[in-house]
């Protein structure tokens, strides 16, 4: 808290209400409301877009500089000289590992990749044509009932349990979602392999063959983990801290933030760009759909171009356009047309006065759609590769509030309805 004080004055009624003002380390300065109540009033903020819900040390991001900050660190230099584990401890312990507990919890995570064998008949209650984001939501969920050990959420080591068998768990519960959907048999993780190459091999191994995972491909996984870890009080996140603010298992909370990020407007962009692509079809239709793009009569829209956030270049789409060269290079297939069709619409984008006016930047999205096809992740799991990354993210942002005082969370609204009346006679 500062000395500053808001003051606000509402036409029509003889009263001001004074407000302190927050100051946190980076950001803009945040007003108290809550005297607001006091005096008869709420705010009205459709969407929570100029409310602060929390006080978080986790993430920072400055949409208009382009920067994100995970615990201070920005993410390029994380990409760039760490991978996901080290990511994980950052996020949730608030700094880096050294040697020693960077041995140590990566064991930890190892230990805990396998899942109770009765998880595997649950499968079977799934339709075999369930999308794999439905699935992830049940099994998620289920876990409380499997691993309900160190559910004491007021137990910093109940807490800590139950995180590192969310980090390991997930990628498995992914790999397995995918591989039931296809009627291929569970393959088990594998100790010996880091944590996207494990991923790999259980997405894309069979029990008859031995799992040879392309190096080039599995660091271009613990990119995408890593660039979709965190990013702040977005729709899934604050969905988790406002189930946890009910005191809710950290497993329904996660299963909670899986359901939010499953809608179309939050974790869908990447399989939405790709289908934009494969609609495009050819480079040399580029430019029409561009022009369809600009024209306002239109309401085609061009996807993986600006942010919401980011009103300048996504920090994260620069790590990802190099990746996804390094893959397209390694497997040899630059010259295919849906990667064509991509190259050229991101040279028109940084070349067009119309993207470079209004900073439509290609973005982390873009580009991770790129990779996954390649990979040969198909569309229908890219959300649920989403989910997994952002895995740690959720669990560190309700351990932050569970460790502190906390609310349940209770927004107001702006009744519209009928006025009191009788029933009728």
């Amino acid at each position: 808290m500062t000395d500053k004080k808001a003051r606000l004055n509402i036409d029509g009624y003889d009263q001001e209400i004074v407000l302190d003002v927050f100051e946190g380390t980076l950001g803009p300065d945040v007003i108290d409301i809550s005297p607001v109540i006091k005096n008869g009033f709420f705010t009205f903020d459709p969407g929570f877009t100029s409310t602060a819900s929390c006080e978080s040390a986790i993430t920072f991001i400055d949409g208009f500089e382009g920067k994100l900050l995970h615990r201070g660190i920005p993410i390029d230099q994380i990409a760039e000289q760490s991978d996901y584990l080290n990511l994980c401890h950052l996020l949730y312990y608030g700094h880096l590992p050294d040697a020693e507990r960077e041995a140590e919890f990566k064991r930890s995570i190892n230990r805990h990749t396998m899942l109770h064998d009765q998880i595997w008949y649950f499968y079977r209650g799934f339709r075999r044509d369930a999308h794999p984001m439905a699935i992830m939501c049940g099994v998620v969920g289920a876990l409380a009932s499997f691993y309900h050990d160190a559910l004491d959420i007021s137990s910093e080591t109940h807490r800590n349990i139950t995180a590192h068998r969310l980090i390991a768990k997930i990628p498995t519960i992914a790999a397995m979602s995918y591989k039931y959907t296809i009627g291929q048999p569970f393959v088990h993780p594998r100790n010996d392999l880091n944590y996207a190459e494990n991923f790999l091999h259980m997405m894309f191994g069979v029990p008859t063959e031995k799992t040879e995972v392309n190096p080039i491909l599995a660091k271009a996984m613990d990119r995408i983990f890593m660039l979709h870890a965190d990013h702040e009080q977005n729709a899934s996140t604050s969905t988790v801290r406002l189930a946890g603010s009910s005191g809710a298992n950290p497993f329904a909370c996660i299963s909670a933030g899986i359901a939010a990020l499953w809608g179309p407007a939050h974790g869908g962009a990447n399989e939405a760009c790709l289908k934009m692509l494969q609609e495009i079809g050819h480079p040399d239709k580029v430019d029409h759909y561009v022009e369809r793009a600009k024209d306002k009569k239109d309401s085609y829209r061009i996807m993986g171009f600006g942010h919401r956030v980011y009103k300048n270049f996504d920090p994260r789409a620069k790590i990802m356009k190099k990746t996804c060269d390094e893959v397209l290079a390694d497997l040899g297939i630059e010259d295919s047309p849906l990667f064509q069709v991509a190259r050229r619409l991101e040279e028109v984008a940084l070349n067009d006065e119309y993207f470079i006016e209004r900073k439509l930047y290609p973005n982390v999205d873009f580009y991770s759609g790129i990779i996954l096809k390649a990979i040969g992740i198909p569309p229908n799991m890219f959300t649920v590769v989403f989910a997994l990354s952002r895995t740690i993210g959720w669990i560190s942002h309700w351990n932050e509030m569970v460790s502190q005082p906390y609310k349940i969370g209770r927004p107001r609204q702006l009744y519209t309805g009928p006025i009191e009346r009788d029933f009728p006679a």
